[in-house]
Formats: C-alpha cells, structure tokens, sequence
C-alpha cells in the first residue's frame, strides 16, 4: 500500500491534572494571554501513569504543545523511551479570552448567565474575547494532518488538552462540538488518520489510571 493510504495511528492524551485556580490564586498567564498552570501533585502521578502505559507502544515520536502541562504529562515517558519531544503549537488548547484565569468550572457551578449560553449553544466563543470555533476547528484539523503526513504508518503520541481532543473526533465524527468534551485528565483516545480519513478508535480510556488517580478532570 502506498505510503500516503498507511493509517497513522495518533494517541490522544489529554494532560494530567493541572494546579487548581481560585479567585485569589488565578492561573498563570502567557504573553498571549492563556493560562498556562503546571500540574497538581496528582496530575504528576498521572503523568507516571501515562508513561508505564505507553512506554512499550511503539512510538515513533511524541508531541506537545507550547502550555508546559503537555511537556510535564509527557516528561516521564520522553525520560524512559528517550524520544525527544516535537512541539506543536497549534493543538494548544482553545483560547478562552476572559475566562483564562482557570475558573470556568465555577462559573458553570455557580450558573454564570455566560456559561448557561456556552452549554446550550455548544459555543466557548461566547466567551469574551474566546477564540472563534471556527479557527479552532481549522488549526486542529491542519496540526494533525501535518503530523499523519510526517509519520505515515506510523503510531504517535500526542499529549494535548480536552477541548483540543473533543474538537479532534468531532471533526472525525462530524458529532456536536461538545460531544467529546468528557475525557479524563491523563486519558487516551485514539484516531486513525489517512488523508481525509479519520477514524476514531478509542475515547477515553483510562485503563491505567486506579481509582486514587481517576477525579474529574480540570481543564
């Protein structure tokens, strides 16, 4: 079969749990203005998790993002399998403009108007100042061509952010845009790239996390 029709294999691992933020204590901020919080004492834990899973997966390379949760998820598997790490800046996770502080989970508890509109219409650019849907749909859709076409029949591990994975298999599935929002801190999904074929293979697996390391996730 012609190396353009292989099937890459591209693993989905969403980050490990990150640093809760609070009113006081909000994330920290990029230059760009997105929150960029390290990960929890848990989310290390996860982390460790991640690497004992795939660190006999046959990977051909591992990706993270330009938030430094993708590279600590990533951190225990790069030391024990040795593969330098690729960015790729465009599976960062959605900008949420005014709700960078790490807070949107209070606010949908709370019943914040705003948030009441997100999950109804399935739109975090109503968020002020959020990131169009439509730009995120069309980078991540470019980032994970341009990583099928580097490694064509290959297997790849992609450690990124929820939203950017719920984006990724609505895109494969032509689903709602929150469809997938429910992948756990540390989990794998799994998609099937061949040009514009994408499958998805898996969605949230969690069979290497116990139970002290399975809370829900924060984003």
């Amino acid at each position: 079969m012609p190396s353009e029709h292989r099937d890459t294999d591209v693993l989905l691992v969403r980050h490990g749990e990150v640093v809760h933020a609070d009113p006081e204590h909000p994330h920290p901020l990029l230059e760009d203005g997105q929150g960029d919080p390290p990960l929890s004492a848990l989310g290390r834990a996860q982390a460790e998790a991640v690497g004992r899973r795939l660190r006999a997966a046959g990977l051909d390379a591992v990706y993270v993002t330009t938030l430094r949760r993708t590279l600590e998820t990533a951190q225990p598997l790069i030391d024990v399998t040795g593969i330098r790490p690729r960015v790729e800046p465009d599976l960062r996770e959605l900008h949420l403009g005014e709700w960078e502080d790490g807070l949107v989970l209070q606010r949908l508890a709370q019943g914040d108007p705003v948030a009441a509109r997100v999950v109804a219409e399935q739109r975090w650019d109503l968020i002020p100042g959020a990131e169009p849907a439509a730009a995120l749909a069309v980078r991540v859709r470019a980032a994970l061509q341009r990583i099928a076409a580097a490694h064509p029949g290959g297997r790849v591990a992609v450690f990124t952010h929820g939203g950017v994975i719920a984006q990724a298999l609505a895109l494969a599935t032509e689903a709602p845009p929150f469809a997938f929002l429910s992948s756990r801190n540390s989990s794998l999904s799994q998609l099937a790239l061949a040009g514009e074929r994408w499958t998805v293979r898996r969605f949230n697996d969690t069979a290497h996390l116990d139970d002290d390391l399975l809370r829900v996730g924060v984003p």
